[in-house]
């Protein structure tokens, strides 16, 4: 009987896109759900790594969040949100930019898998997944219809709207 080879995944999720990204559609996914959906439910399918990245107020903030993803697998990757000023506006928001850490990462695990599933829609992301598609790297990206910068859809093999995995990834009020 002919085996079917392992694809082997790395999930990186930029968690702080994908809170506005969630907070745009009204609802919001369960990690253990996502984790479900595109690896545990699939066949032949190997998760070897799975990062979140998050902007936090002070070490201790989502502690309890970032706990349970550490217990789920996910590798945490954090920075102290810094607040800006728009000159145009005069508001302030706040604002952690992982955007480099999530491309080292990706270069660093980068012989460990055969598979990406990015979940941000930010444009920022279009050269690296370029370069990881050169080296016949799969791109998955997950995000938003008006969340989703165009040069990354474009860049991207397959791109998965939210909306359409809703069923699958949604959290479920206990």
């Amino acid at each position: 009987m002919f085996r079917h080879p392992v694809t082997r995944v790395s999930i990186f999720i930029d968690g702080n896109n994908m809170f506005y990204a969630q907070q745009k559609n009204g609802w919001f996914f369960d990690p253990r759900r996502v984790l479900d959906y595109f690896v545990r439910s699939q066949p032949n399918v190997e998760l070897v790594n799975a990062f979140w990245y998050t902007g936090i107020k002070d070490p201790n903030d989502q502690r309890a969040f970032r706990d349970a993803l550490i217990s789920l697998g996910f590798t945490v990757r954090t920075k102290i949100l810094k607040e800006y000023r728009d000159e145009d506006s005069g508001r302030y928001s706040q604002k952690a930019n992982l955007d480099i850490e999530i491309v080292i990462d990706m270069f660093n695990t980068v012989g460990q898998y055969d598979r990406i599933i990015l979940f941000s829609g930010d444009g920022d992301f279009e050269r690296a997944v370029e370069l990881l598609r050169s080296k016949n790297t799969l791109i998955t990206v997950v995000s938003t219809e008006g969340m989703i910068a165009r040069e990354l859809r474009n860049a991207t093999d397959r791109y998965i709207d939210l909306n359409d995995i809703r069923p699958y990834i949604e959290k479920l009020d206990k």
